[in-house]
Order: structure tokens, then sequence, then C-alpha cells
């Protein structure tokens, strides 16, 4: 992509989108809930981009003053976290800069970020009732989905004939009668499930949520108490048996627990809407090329 004829690096779109993840991830989303709204994320990522590069070309018309004193503060704190001047000069030696360079990146970084704030200085802040409706419209969003964290052993007919069912069939019955009577389900696992859970972690699947599984294992799971073994589950993948390890229960949280959190969400909402309508404002009297 292109504005005003200056190429957008790639760089800056990753950049734009690991920093949407990263705050909806400390705002509580997870990363399933990431993961879905992904392909969104991405144009969103692109679109900010291009509104970050029609800033930074305002920015320098406008030529919002920035002091020494602001650069250097900011290259304190970065020398700091890179673990001193030395590593922060290797870092930057692998990318391609030198210190002055970084001095300029930063001085033009906060003529951006100054700008910003002047363009949402008059954003209203949410009151305690907006953020209480907003959390009451989502609350789902907010809480915790039911997990369980399961083993499995999967015994798969070689084929679909009645005979290869009845043998697969016959398999898991045995292996299931063994763990009953006090063999190592881990162990059963490694040497008989078809699953490359079974000899990678024991016929550990971890933690997962309702739907990530197919529907039988799913609801098998979720019925079973903790420490249950199910019974045989038939399922396109074959002839399983479920070792229920723990869970945990669906919970929503209470609004007095989250009220800064949705604040803080609904501010970012509000001055993103702010920024969008001065970027659409800029975007009209710009050159954008795909």
């Amino acid at each position: 992509m292109k504005v005003n004829g200056r190429e957008i690096p790639r760089q800056a779109v990753e950049h734009e989108l690991n920093r949407l993840i990263q705050f909806y991830a400390s705002h509580g989303m997870t990363e399933e809930q990431i993961r879905a709204q992904l392909p969104l994320l991405k144009t969103r990522a692109e679109e900010q981009a291009v509104g970050t590069a029609l800033l930074f070309a305002e920015s320098e018309i406008l030529d919002i003053p920035v002091s020494d004193d602001e650069v250097e503060e900011s290259l304190r704190r970065m020398t700091e976290d890179a673990g001193g001047p030395a590593k922060l000069r290797a870092i930057l030696d692998r990318q391609g800069q030198n210190v002055q360079q970084l001095r300029n990146e930063i001085r033009r970084g906060k003529k951006v970020d100054k700008l910003v704030a002047k363009v949402t200085a008059d954003v209203p802040e949410p009151t305690d009732a907006e953020a209480e409706a907003f959390f009451k419209a989502h609350k789902a969003e907010f809480g915790k989905e039911a997990q369980v964290r399961a083993q499995h052993i999967l015994v798969a007919p070689k084929s679909q004939s009645p005979d290869d069912k009845l043998a697969a069939l016959a398999k898991i019955r045995a292996i299931r009668d063994r763990i009953e009577g006090g063999s190592d389900f881990a162990t059963e696992a490694a040497a008989h499930s078809d699953c490359p859970s079974g000899k990678q972690a024991g016929g550990s699947l971890g933690w997962f949520s309702h739907g990530m599984m197919v529907k039988e294992f799913d609801e098998a799971a979720f019925a079973l108490p903790v420490g249950g073994l199910s019974d045989i589950i038939e399922t396109q993948f074959g002839f399983h048996v479920i070792l229920k390890n723990d869970e945990q229960k669906e919970s929503v949280p209470d609004f007095l627990e989250v009220r800064d959190r949705v604040k803080d969400i609904l501010r970012h909402q509000r001055r993103g809407e702010a920024l969008a309508a001065h970027v659409a404002d800029l975007r009209e009297k710009a050159r954008i090329e795909p």
C-alpha cells in the first residue's frame, strides 16, 4: 500500500495488528475470541497503518514541537528496557539503525502522540452508567468460558466395514476394562491410541472449551465428573475413551470487578472514533494506492 506515493512497510501493518491483539488480550479477550476476530483485526490494522502514515505526515506539516528532554527521556527508558546501552546498540545494529536515527524516530512518534492527544482532547469520559450498560450488553466477553482438561484414547477402524469396526470396538473395550482394573491411562494411550496425543502426551488434550471438539466427544467430556472415565464414545474418527482430569466452570464477574476495564474499552472506542473521523478527513485529501 502507498499513501501519497510513500509505501507503507509490511512491518507497520504487523505492528498495528500486534497492538490490537495486545490491547484486547489485556482487557480479557481470550485467545480463542481473538482468533475468531483475526480477519477483522487484520483489516483494522491495515486501516490503522494508513491512518498512522497520514498522521505522521500531518504532524510534520504542523511542526508540532517536541523537546530534546522528551526525546532523551524516552531514549533512557528504551535503553533500560533493552538492558543497557550496549544491548540497545546491538538491537539497533540488527535493524540497520543507529542511536541518532532512533532519536529521530522517537521525535516523530511523539509528534504524532501529541497530535492524537489534541484530536481526542474533547472526547467525554465514560460514566458509570454507560459502562454498566456496556457491561450488561457484553457480559459473556468479560466472563470465563467453561473448560475441560482431559486425556483420551482413540482406536480408529482400519476401514468402515462392519468387521473392522467390530475389531476396533473390541480393542477399545479391552483397553477400557484394563484401565478400570487399575492400568495407567497414559501408559495405555502411549501403547494403543491412534491419536498422536497418545505417544506425545499420554493422551492429554490439555484444556478445551465447548465447540473445540466434535459434538459427541464434547458432550461426553463436559458431562463427566472430574476423575471420571467415559463409556466408549463413537465419533467420525473412531472409538474413544475419555478421562476427565479437571474442569473450570463458566463464570461472569460482577460489574464492579471490571468497571475500570470496561471504562478503558469505552474510552479506547470513543477516542478511536474521534481519531477515525479525523483520519477520514485526511484520507479524502490523500492518494491511497493498494
